[in-house]
């Protein structure tokens, strides 16, 4: 039988020794953590997150941080006055917006997750995919279909990118260095544009580049559900394009397992869809014998 570990207990320094055997395995490897959704706005959510960061930091695992912001965004520009449009779930964004995406996310978001990995006791560094080059985007393009005519048509989404490259030297060189970085989701097509990527979409890029022993997705739904809505616990490329054939899965869930499976193809060894509201919810994939949300491997 597995053995079942408190999570709340890992946290702990007196437990960590108990905690070995379940790390040794990853020691060395990174771990790349995509942190969003309503979780990011609960100051207890954000603190059981930094703790966990920390946790893995001093057992030997690197972790990556990419964080969104979606809603802060949405609630500066409403602030500011400015109407904010999307298509496919992607922010219509023009020069303007873009700038205010950037103040937010490399700002406010960025250096705040940073304070709460500093007071669990751990040094995060803040950046962006524009540092050292470290993300080269390129501009998303999309098509719609006219209503009227059915012809595809283009969709000009403004600055909106998406990974072109990743160089992973900086990172390698911060986790090397005791350093937690803490990535904000814009980068440059090195042309002199900044563009404002979807965090999922940037995080398993970085995932797939570092090789990563696990992307993890902390959103606010318990994973993949089935049609009786129970819960999938593991699941292949060939399994999510059935599901999506048979509406199994659908709107937002179809683009962060598509992220999932690149990750997995392009390098990443497994991917996991958590629910960031639960404590300590990337522990108790670890250390529960059911695990806490749904993994994707090749």
């Amino acid at each position: 039988m597995t053995k079942t570990l408190d999570p709340q207990m890992l946290i702990k320094a007196e437990t960590l020794i108990e905690a070995l055997p379940y790390f040794q395995r990853y020691a060395g490897q990174s771990f790349v953590v995509k942190y969003g959704g309503h979780a990011m706005g609960d100051p207890e959510a954000a603190k059981d997150f930094a703790e966990d960061i920390v946790l893995l930091k001093a057992v030997g695992i690197n972790p990556v941080v990419v964080h969104g912001g979606g809603p802060q965004i949405g609630a500066m520009l409403k602030k500011l006055g400015v109407e904010s449009h999307f298509v496919d779930g992607l922010r219509v964004t023009d020069k303007a917006t873009a700038e205010v995406a950037e103040m937010v996310l490399s700002g406010a978001i960025n250096k705040e997750l940073v304070g709460w990995i500093a007071q669990a006791g751990g040094k995060a560094i803040g950046i962006s995919g524009k540092d050292g080059n470290m993300v080269r985007a390129e501009k998303v393009t999309r098509t719609k279909k006219d209503p009227d005519s059915q012809i595809e048509q283009a969709v000009d989404l403004g600055f909106v990118g998406e990974p072109k490259a990743v160089d992973t030297s900086v990172l390698r060189t911060l986790s090397e260095g005791g350093m937690i970085p803490v990535i904000a989701p814009i980068a440059t097509d090195g042309e002199g544009h900044t563009y404002n990527i979807n965090a999922d979409t940037m995080a398993g890029a970085i995932a797939a580049a570092l090789g990563a022993a696990r992307l993890f997705l902390l959103t606010d739904v318990p994973g993949v559900l089935d049609k009786d809505k129970n819960l999938l616990t593991d699941l292949k490329p060939a399994d999510i394009a059935r599901l999506k054939d048979d509406g199994t899965i659908s709107g937002g869930m179809i683009p962060k397992l598509e992220t999932c499976v690149t990750a997995v193809e392009g390098g990443c060894q497994a991917a996991v869809i958590l629910d960031g509201r639960v404590p300590h919810a990337m522990l108790l994939e670890f250390f529960t014998s059911r695990g806490a949300g749904t993994l994707v491997s090749a």
